[in-house]
């Protein structure tokens, strides 16, 4: 069995071109714009418009937290903010957790989504986690790529999962084991 505080020691991950650092106020604006860009909002199902406050309030108790952890991905070359990762959902008994992703506004499609992914994945499986699992809905093929180049294998589907602009969509459920034989870095 895992700890139940498996993220007291948050550590920030390194990657060629990548940087995860604990998620905290230092981010604020341009974190709060990402949340607010309509593409994220349908990308991520998210009905709520964030408010400043609020997400000022998120932002500073998120090293309270030790079951979960909270990244802000910048880029090491300027340290321009690409998004957020996460690792929630921890269930300690069956040493697994839930990931998410969220890239900013201009910054698809140039392989920071994979890279940030193949940095929680590793991460979470050198602290001893056996599953990583996530969910994607299947109006989003770019995301379901870049998961399945990161070792994720489509498990199931929430059918009408989200409602989105008046229409149903399904919820596609992906996971990882720490025993599968991972794809290496193309």
């Amino acid at each position: 069995m895992i700890s139940a505080d498996l993220f007291r020691h948050q550590q920030t991950l390194v990657g060629e071109r990548v940087q995860l650092e604990p998620l905290g106020p230092a981010v604020l604006d341009d974190y709060l714009a990402a949340l607010t860009d309509p593409e994220v909002a349908r990308l991520t199902g998210s009905h709520v418009r964030p408010d400043r406050e609020r997400t000022v309030r998120w932002l500073a108790t998120r090293g309270d937290h030790h079951d979960r952890a909270d990244w802000a991905a910048v880029r090491i070359a300027d340290g321009a903010f690409l998004g957020e990762a996460v690792l929630n959902a921890l269930d300690v008994d069956n040493a697994s957790a839930r990931y998410r992703v969220m890239l900013a506004p201009g910054h698809h499609d140039q392989g920071y989504g994979t890279e940030i992914t193949r940095l929680v994945v590793d991460h979470a499986f050198t602290l001893g986690l056996h599953r990583v699992e996530l969910g994607v809905f299947a109006f989003n093929p770019r995301a379901r790529r870049v998961y399945e180049k990161c070792g994720f294998v489509l498990e199931g589907r929430r059918r009408d999962a989200l409602r989105w602009d008046g229409e149903w969509h399904d919820e596609l459920v992906m996971g990882v084991l720490a025993t599968d034989s991972l794809p290496s870095p193309a």
